[in-house]
């Protein structure tokens, strides 16, 4: 079935440009803004991180789906993009460890996924001309509506989306002995978070994203953390506010992307939509106290002000970003929090960044 003749596909950008491609099998059409993902590997990692809610993923390296599908390694329950565009997508798979193909795993949950697509050039384009809306779909005819039904598709500008991948119902990680507990704020929270601060001798329990710090604290926990998650910070006011009354209390408060921002919004520092964010797992971030280089793995397309961040009197920068010197992590000078743009828990060849896992230990034990 996957090497018969397969149907005509279209991606079609907001301000009217298309490129063609091919139906992988699974028919229909998906909305999104669309951006790309540069990492060599890890495709399952980036399909199933709840980040990447509301997006169509375009994939710059060449082979999707070549090495299969392993369940352990998904970031949440289901697939968290859009919609999928890949040059060469491999329906067969050879590492003996994989459970199913790429294919059956993205036909279970329907997602419309266009190949034979010239990736280098619709990168280029994005590049270019910035992140945007669009429609991939295997619907020619539709044209027409589909083109009218995009520029009535909101902006990732003041979209909050945190509230649609955030779990419903508290649920624990780790082991319920173990030294210290974390009460763990669900923005879009990634399975590999829960996994490293479970190794640094933590009982995690996880809330919804609209809990009170009231509610959080009846837990007593030790300390406190906000998730990566999808979507613009700016709306997430309740959230803002907790994360003040968290930092108010000078409790360990440790965020990552989303969570990082939402400190800083926090703190009366604003946000902004980049022109195409930073998707990849080869990041160069330079930890400014220690001197040292991290490769790191990222996922984001808002970041914090860094001008407005260096001239806040209570905020030491404490780490920047290389290709484009934003602002990757900062730490309150006076309060017992810190957060970084990226993602240390991804392990994207190198292990860099897993010592904030650590440092987030230390924090609570020497306070």
């Amino acid at each position: 079935m996957k090497y018969q003749s397969r149907k005509k596909a279209f991606v079609l950008l907001a301000d009217g440009t298309k490129f063609y491609g091919k139906s992988i099998g699974i028919e229909g059409s998906a909305f999104g803004e669309i951006c790309f993902n540069t990492g060599m590997t890890g495709y399952q990692e980036i399909f199933t991180d709840p980040s990447y809610f509301g997006q169509i993923m375009v994939t710059t390296n060449t082979h999707i789906g070549n090495y299969g599908v392993l369940e352990s390694e998904s970031q949440s329950d289901q697939i968290s993009i859009s919609g999928l565009i890949c040059k060469d997508f491999s329906f067969t798979y050879s590492r003996p460890a994989a459970e199913m193909s790429l294919y059956n795993f993205l036909e279970r949950q329907k997602l419309v996924t266009i190949s034979d697509v010239d990736t280098r050039a619709l990168v280029n384009y994005i590049r270019e001309h910035g992140a945007m809306n669009a429609v991939i779909s295997t619907e020619i005819e539709k044209e027409a509506s589909l083109h009218e039904a995009l520029q009535n598709l909101p902006s990732m500008e003041g979209l909050e989306l945190a509230s649609k991948v955030s779990t419903k119902q508290v649920y624990t990680y780790g082991n319920p002995d173990a030294t210290h507990k974390i009460a763990a704020l669900d923005l879009g929270i990634k399975r590999n978070i829960l996994e490293h601060m479970a190794s640094q001798d933590m009982f995690i329990k996880v809330f919804p994203y609209d809990t009170s710090f009231e509610t959080l604290s009846e837990w007593n926990p030790d300390g406190y953390f906000l998730s990566n998650g999808p979507g613009d910070p700016e709306p997430l006011k309740g959230v803002q506010a907790v994360a003040k009354k968290i930092m108010d209390a000078n409790k360990p408060l440790f965020g990552i992307c989303l969570g990082h921002q939402i400190i800083a919004l926090a703190n009366g520092i604003p946000t902004f939509k980049m022109f195409n964010g930073h998707r990849g797992i080869n990041h160069p971030v330079k930890n400014i106290i220690s001197g040292k280089g991290e490769i790191t793995s990222q996922n984001h397309g808002f970041a914090v002000d860094m001008e407005a961040a260096k001239n806040h009197p209570d905020i030491e920068i404490t780490h920047l970003h290389l290709n484009d010197h934003t602002l990757a992590g900062m730490r309150l000078k006076d309060k017992n929090c810190f957060s970084v743009q990226y993602h240390p828990e991804a392990g994207p060849g190198p292990n860099d960044a897993t010592y904030l896992f650590k440092q987030f230990k230390e924090l609570i034990t020497n306070q």
